[in-house]
């Protein structure tokens, strides 16, 4: 039987000592001073992006944007731009949306509940659950990747991911109180992220090792088991870097629906088997070599051909274009650029 007071309160004496000063993140015990827009954002950039990276994305936001009525104003392209290198492009949309639904229908003040938090627009359980347990200290079941592994580990969930996920899920809502919720949910991930580590866990550092069940089979890195992934498919395309007399590179909009929905992007073909070499204007389009990308669903080579010419596209220098353009179409610039 897993004793689940002394577990909490180990954990939150460790936390206490041992919690990590992020720029979003109030002290322990300060739940006063946290700010649900910080918060908010915050675990908007997180998910699927470490905290190294998401930070000076985080701080560049927040100096720009300081609250959530000024991300509202923002236009879509200057926050496209500004999200640019941050990888899953539906986030910036979705985030958009939801500044604005703050701003007009709430008044710019988040509501407080995690239902009032669903029903904002692209807000999912995870982040409805880590506002109202962070920004709000609403007693609320904050599971992502690091809490999964942590309930895995103390539990030695036998079913593999991702069918365990309702039962990692069940497990983490036991330990939900109403005695300091937030900091019960940013000290699991913490614990996750510095200590039950994927790989390597330190379990001589961890506060709760009295109680893991994965510590005492002698390998508590098995778990969480997991179904082996199908391989990932690959693709192909092309990718068009147009610049004219002055320097300017050539960069279209993608469509709102899809794979960078809403980006500035290269001219590019499809993205397929075998895609047609169709560039966007004749000229003379010479080979610049390939670079190579993993989405979260495929790989992608791109072949990337360089002209200098004119036409109707949003002409931009080739340092702000380099800015504002996703991680693959910086790639297949910069290459660009190093053969012109």
């Amino acid at each position: 039987m897993v004793d689940v007071p002394s577990l909490r309160t180990a954990l939150l004496d460790w936390y206490d000592a041992h919690a990590r000063g992020l720029p979003w993140r109030a002290p322990p015990g300060a739940r006063a001073k946290t700010d649900p827009y910080r918060v908010w954002l915050s675990e908007v950039m997180l998910q699927q992006t470490t905290v190294p990276h998401a930070t000076p994305y985080f701080e560049r936001f927040t100096t720009r944007w300081p609250t959530v009525k000024d991300l509202a104003a923002a236009e879509d392209a200057e926050l496209m731009a500004a999200w640019a290198g941050l990888g899953y492009y539906a986030r910036a949309r979705n985030l958009l949306a939801c500044a604005r639904a703050v701003a007009a229908e709430h008044g710019g003040a988040f509501p407080q509940t995690e239902v009032e938090l669903l029903a904002l627009p692209g807000v999912g359980a995870y982040t409805a659950a880590a506002v109202a347990a962070i920004a709000f200290d609403q007693p609320a079941n904050v599971v992502d990747g690091n809490v999964e592994r942590v309930m895995s580990r103390l539990f030695a969930v036998e079913t593999p991911l991702p069918a365990a996920r309702p039962e990692l899920r069940r497990l983490a809502g036991l330990f939900v109180d109403a005695h300091r919720p937030g900091d019960w949910a940013q000290a699991l991930m913490d614990l996750g992220s510095g200590v039950c580590r994927p790989k390597s866990p330190l379990c001589e550092r961890c506060p709760l090792t009295f109680g893991c069940e994965a510590l005492k089979t002698g390998t508590p890195e098995r778990y969480p088991l997991k179904t082996k992934k199908a391989e990932r498919p690959h693709r192909r395309g092309h990718a068009y870097v147009l610049i004219d007399a002055t320097g300017r590179v050539a960069l279209v909009r993608r469509p709102d629906k899809g794979l960078l929905g809403g980006m500035a992007g290269l001219p590019t073909s499809d993205w397929g088997a075998t895609p047609d070499f169709a560039p966007p204007i004749g000229g003379d389009w010479r080979a610049a070599g390939a670079v190579e990308h993993v989405f979260t669903h495929f790989s992608l080579t791109l072949e990337v051909h360089v002209a200098t010419g004119e036409g109707d596209f949003s002409w931009t220098p080739a340092d702000e274009a380099a800015k504002a353009l996703p991680t693959v179409f910086r790639k297949a610039l910069e290459r660009a650029l190093g053969a012109a």
